[in-house]
């Protein structure tokens, strides 16, 4: 019995995996398309209907070229970040909350928080062991970067830990089955949009990426495969940010059709804020984090925590 549940679990997770990586590969299609439209283009549209089977061809295209590695870098490290980046990418979809036998827990919160602490390191990793200046300075921007925006997301997330009393995504969709928690926790619902683009390098805070002053930044050494590696892990975190959004703020239900529109809704606003908003400039972006983020989300926490103190005393 124990083998044949073991068995589920496995098979469950690679069809997450695969499922995962086939929504990685339209995500990149979608914002092709919609960033084409935004500038009043058309999106990829010769390979097959509608170029519906461009990012295919994309990846058969990196993953046959020539795999290049700077003479000077530290080759073992060049090499692993980016199996382990999109590794820890693909790890974290393991808190997905299904009622099946995969790996939801009680403390999935915890662990996504751990997964994409542990995900600073392989941008760090990525940019040193190229051994160019502009990769140790677009890892060392992403460090600081991702680094500032997790204590500000922890913050806003323990808000609503400390609400519900769980850090089990199931336990989201059971408390919201009458509101969504985005009417109850408006403004924290817009911090942890800023916050997502800000720990997944998106515009506008792609500062990691910087092609104007650091010629794409981290990566810029990285071709063919470790490339593509990178780029996906980015767009996986991408969706995983999405699917949380939709689980903590948008009502869960995974079952429900609805749930996976909301993700793509969210999905959608990432390419939106891409396709309307400049650069930020990096001392703002810093500002931002610890002189805006940080008290406010101190502030709700508190606030949150004075409300379940309130409705104890007054339930005992």
């Amino acid at each position: 019995m124990y083998f044949s549940d073991l068995f589920i679990v496995l098979i469950s997770s690679l069809i997450m995996i695969i499922m995962v990586l086939v929504g990685v590969a339209f995500l990149t299609l979608m914002e092709r398309k919609v960033l084409g439209y935004i500038q009043i283009r058309k999106g990829p549209n010769k390979v097959g209907f509608c170029g519906i089977p461009q990012p295919f061809c994309d990846a058969i295209k990196l993953f046959t070229k020539e795999q290049t590695y700077p003479i000077t870098s530290n080759y073992l490290s060049y090499y692993i970040s980016p199996i382990i980046s999109l590794f820890l990418s693909l790890l974290i979809w393991m808190v997905f909350p299904y009622m099946t036998n995969l790996y939801n827990f009680n403390l999935g919160l915890l662990f996504f928080l751990c997964c994409t602490s542990l995900g600073v390191y392989t941008v760090m990793v990525a940019g040193w062991s190229s051994n160019s200046n502009y990769a140790l300075l677009g890892g060392l921007r992403a460090v600081a970067q991702t680094i500032s925006y997790e204590v500000s997301m922890a913050l806003l997330m323990l808000s609503l830990v400390f609400l519900i009393g769980s850090y089990n995504l199931m336990d989201f969709g059971l408390y919201q089955n009458y509101v969504w928690f985005i009417y109850l926790f408006f403004p924290i619902s817009l911090c942890w949009i800023t916050s997502m683009l800000a720990e997944t390098n998106r515009t506008p805070f792609d500062f990691a990426e910087g092609e104007s002053e650091l010629v794409s930044g981290f990566n810029v050494e990285y071709s063919s495969g470790g490339f593509a590696l990178i780029f996906l892990s980015e767009y996986a975190s991408i969706l995983f940010m999405s699917m949380l959004f939709s689980v903590m703020f948008l009502g869960s239900g995974v079952f429900n059709f609805i749930f996976f529109l909301k993700l793509l809704f969210v999905s959608f606003l990432f390419i939106w804020v891409r396709g309307t908003l400049p650069r930020y400039r990096y001392d703002k972006l810093m500002y931002l984090a610890w002189k805006s983020y940080l008290p406010i989300s101190l502030n709700f926490l508190f606030f949150y925590l004075g409300i379940k103190l309130f409705m104890f005393s007054f339930l005992i």
